[in-house]
């Protein structure tokens, strides 16, 4: 996994709801769509046509305190299916945080993150150090970084549960039914 980042910045306030993310009356109400499909109307309450006519890969969101609260819904997949290279926040909640790590997402606790850039500037973010560095002005902060070696660093790493899981079985010598 490419451990450093760099990206244009989306800027979201306090609070962003999983909801947001992958809105139940769009997402929930059409179980045969795919993530790719679902991620079209990923923000589209607080930001109508971001997912399909503004954002691009490798783009990074920065948000305010407990992004992703709200319901356990995955809206990390919706982030990466449009190419969301890492997301830093004041805060994040828990269960979101897990979904991401999971998803393999880099969601980053960055206190202070919000007042450090503006929406459109660049930043460059080491995803293993948690270093941030804003590209436009110069200016480096802090995130809190995964403790290496730990089992969400690892997962992270990976690309997430599904990729890190198929490696252990690999390690293993095991064979799955994919052919892993």
């Amino acid at each position: 996994m490419e451990t450093v980042r760099t990206g244009r910045v989306w800027k979201f306030g306090d609070r962003i709801s999983t909801d947001f993310m992958m809105p139940g009356h769009r997402v929930l109400a059409n179980p045969d769509l795919s993530i790719e499909e679902a991620a079209k109307f990923c923000m589209e309450a607080n930001r109508p046509g971001w997912a399909e006519n503004e954002v691009e890969p490798g783009d990074i969101i920065v948000a305010g305190i407990n992004f992703g609260c709200g319901s356990s819904r995955n809206g990390s997949q919706s982030l990466k299916a449009l190419g969301i290279s890492v997301v830093l926040a004041e805060s994040v909640s828990r269960i979101h945080l897990r979904n991401a790590v999971n998803t393999g997402l880099p969601t980053l606790v960055a206190p202070g993150i919000t007042d450090f850039v503006a929406e459109g500037q660049r930043l460059q973010v080491d995803i293993v150090s948690g270093t941030v560095a804003n590209v436009d002005n110069g200016e480096t902060m802090q995130s809190e970084a995964w403790e290496e070696g730990s089992p969400p660093y690892d997962i992270l790493m990976a690309g997430g549960l599904d990729a890190y899981m198929r490696a252990k079985v690999r390690e293993r010598g095991l064979v799955t039914n994919d052919g892993a």
